[in-house]
């Protein structure tokens, strides 16, 4: 009866939205300026031109969807599944792209800074209040940012210093949730410092016993001439209090009964807080060789995490020790240097080449214990009152610099070619102990150090071939071939983890078409792809504990397509599709004792098939709606492809009236309220996070000036 009440909504939504577009078909659309992005070779390319998968989700779009997460914001991106919560907490989420769910194949791009990519994505600290556009680049960036990604960059671009309106907002959800925003540009446009502020808050209450977030967040902008050049300075601070959630348990193939749905096992006390700082300055000066640019950043995070995960097999009376945990501090440090030129070589060819370096320090601190817990998670103990039963410590130094060149040459005005090389070189060392502290004295157990130095070539090369254009109109086909790498993961969990794994590396080619018609109003983009992958990092247990290994080869292939029609200015219709292979190539894991060869099986937590539709309507004054739903086919939840879980879909809709400066709405995410198991905890053995439960948020933002 519930979904039959959410369908009837849809329908009824639908139909509002129908009326809406033939009430303004006869309307002139006006001719639509073809997008540009700035991640795949560092300066402005348009889309039509670019010899990979890319789609830009402009700050409008964002606001019409009411997207105040990744996931929402991305949910109309062909080929990406992400899902909310994780490890990081459930502020944080574990997006999946070209079908793979490794929470560091990816990069995190912000404002042109790689956001953790020393280490992992900082996804619990994203921010997408005030943001201008979001780039998604598909497949591996091997020349522009080395050795960080393999199936993707996501790249977040807030509104220029001075530049964006000048908005507040203020909001209301489900279970006592709240947000309040401002943005403010500080200066007007004859100013000679351009400047702005952006403060926001948040307070997320979730269904799940004990948990949600709390997280307050400042970012100024500001640039201007100085000297010859352009300076820029952004100051970027974060605070972030997460309550956790627990992840559900499988047994016998299914998520066991025994753990009633949003329970919370963690032991009371349980946090995930992180204060992260981030200061980026920015230089760009015309030279005789071209325009230079030079970036430095520098962000420091301490963390304080307290976690508890139930054990395998583990005991239902509420008294036997069934559950292991640790109190822990993470402090991380990172910079972040890129100083590049783009030289016009003649009115053909352009070339970017320069230098970069990664640098990053992580150590955590940890105090262990186990403790006891009934199912539901009613008597969990409060963690400051057990025995500690062992400490740990993990320190790792990593510095990642390369040198880089990427020529763009056209051919001719339809045939454009783009190469570009790169030379890595990787130093890591790290280093850990674990000490005994259930004896009489305390006993190192585990200690030792280890280094890796990598010296490595990168690459890729790709071609777009225009076959007609007419204005910003055009049919264009477009391949290419990455080859890269990245050192292994450090993930910072509660063991002394000192050992260095193998690098990954990774070959990828995609093929694709693309087009753009009508005067802009219908765009779509197909392609397929193949990735041959190695030592993938996996998280499985090492010795009854969580560890991280090496995977021996995987394989990717897949298909995906997107599609989008303006029926008028004010509405729009988009469309996705995705179909994923991804295997184990040559993988031989020990499960109970017994070597078992993975060669053919699924990745976990991989859908075959992704999908999604919807429909916007977003004029500047007046009622405003939209609707969405993302489909998210059948998936393993285990690397021996034993237990299945069945397809899903999630609706999210709202609705809402703009006036001259206020805007009013609705929103609801998850109206279908499913509760899937959408992401495999690395610390928990056979254990997933499920999808947050329907929620609904009232909001109100008002424009300083006219719209």
């Amino acid at each position: 009866m519930r979904k039959s009440a959410v369908v009837r909504r849809v329908r009824s939504t639908l139909a509002v939205l129908a009326f809406g577009a033939s009430a303004g078909a006869g309307a002139q659309v006006q001719q639509q300026l073809e997008p540009v992005e700035v991640t795949t070779s560092k300066i402005p390319i348009a889309l039509s031109e670019v010899a990979a998968d890319v789609t830009v989700v402009g700050g409008e779009e964002l606001r019409a969807l009411g997207a105040n997460d990744l996931r929402t914001a991305l949910s109309l991106v062909a080929g990406i599944d992400i899902a909310p919560g994780g490890d990081g907490g459930p502020a944080s989420s574990v997006p999946a792209l070209w079908g793979l769910r490794e929470f560091d194949a990816f990069l995190l791009v912000v404002d042109g800074i790689p956001s953790g990519g020393a280490f992992t994505p900082a996804l619990a600290t994203l921010n997408l209040a005030n943001v201008e556009r979001i780039e998604v680049v598909k497949g591996a960036a091997p020349v522009s940012y080395g050795a960080t990604s393999f199936v993707g960059v996501i790249h977040v671009i807030h509104y220029a210093a001075g530049a964006g309106p000048a908005q507040a907002e203020i909001g209301i959800g489900s279970r006592g949730s709240a947000h309040l925003a401002a943005a403010i540009p500080l200066s007007g446009p004859g100013d000679g410092w351009g400047q702005s502020l952006l403060v926001d808050a948040d307070r997320n209450e979730l269904a799940t016993d004990r948990a949600g977030w709390n997280r307050a967040h400042v970012l100024y902008r500001g640039a201007g001439e100085v000297g010859a050049g352009r300076f820029s300075v952004d100051a970027d601070i974060t605070q972030l209090e997460q309550d956790p959630t627990s992840p559900h348990p499988r047994e016998h193939g299914v998520l066991t009964e025994r753990v009633p749905l949003d329970a919370n096992t963690n032991p009371r006390g349980a946090e995930q807080d992180e204060d992260r700082g981030q200061l980026a300055f920015g230089y760009e000066l015309p030279t005789a060789l071209g325009d230079w640019s030079t970036r430095l950043a520098y962000a420091r995070s301490n963390a304080g995490n307290v976690r508890g995960f139930l054990r395998e097999d583990f005991a239902d009376d509420g008294v036997t020790h069934n559950a292991d945990g640790f109190h822990q501090r993470v402090h991380r440090t990172e910079v972040y240097f890129d100083s590049h030129v783009a030289t016009t070589l003649n009115d053909r060819a352009t070339l970017v080449w320069g230098i970069d370096h990664l640098y990053g320090k992580g150590d955590q601190r940890s105090d262990n214990f186990e403790y006891a817990t009934l199912p539901d998670g009613s008597n969990a103990p409060d963690w400051r009152t057990l025995h500690i039963d062992e400490a740990t410590r993990l320190d790792d130094r990593r510095n990642f610099t390369g040198v880089y060149a990427d020529l763009a040459y056209a051919v001719t005005d339809a045939w454009r070619i783009d190469a570009g090389v790169r030379f890595n070189r990787t130093r890591e060392t790290a280093s850990g102990i674990g000490v005994d502290l259930t004896g009489d004295e305390p006993e190192v157990v585990e200690s030792g150090s280890d280094r890796r130095d990598d010296d490595r070539w990168a690459g890729a090369l790709g071609t777009s071939y225009r076959f007609w254009q007419e204005g910003n109109d055009h049919l264009t086909a477009y391949a290419s071939y990455r080859d890269t790498f990245k050192p292994a993961v450090k993930d910072f969990g509660p063991e002394p983890e000192f050992d260095i794994l193998e690098p990954e590396d990774a070959q990828s080619g995609e093929i694709g078409l693309k087009g753009r018609h009508a005067g802009g109003r219908f765009e779509w983009d197909v392609s397929l792809f193949r990735m041959n992958f190695h030592n993938l990092v996996v998280g499985q247990d090492v010795d009854g504990l969580p560890g991280l290994a090496n995977a021996g080869n995987e394989r990717f292939k897949g298909a995906e397509a997107e599609a989008r029609w303006r029926f008028a200015e004010d509405l729009s219709l988009i469309g996705t599709w995705a179909w994923h292979d991804a295997r184990f190539a040559d993988y031989v894991q020990d499960f109970d004792g017994t070597p078992t060869q993975l060669d053919g099986r699924r990745l976990e937590m991989s859908p075959s098939h992704l999908a999604s539709v919807g429909l916007v309507y977003a004029p500047a004054r007046g009622l405003r709606a939209h609707v969405v739903a993302d489909y998210v086919g059948e998936r393993w939840l285990n690397k021996r492809n034993t237990a299945l879980a069945g397809s899903y879909t999630t609706i999210d809709a709202g609705v809402g009236y703009a006036f001259d400066r206020w805007e009013l709405r609705l929103d609801g995410y998850n109206l279908s309220d499913r509760r899937d198991a959408v992401a495999e905890s690395e610390l928990g053995d056979a254990q997933y996070y499920r999808l947050p439960a329907r929620s609904y948020w009232l909001s109100a933002r008002f424009t300083f000036g006219a719209r």
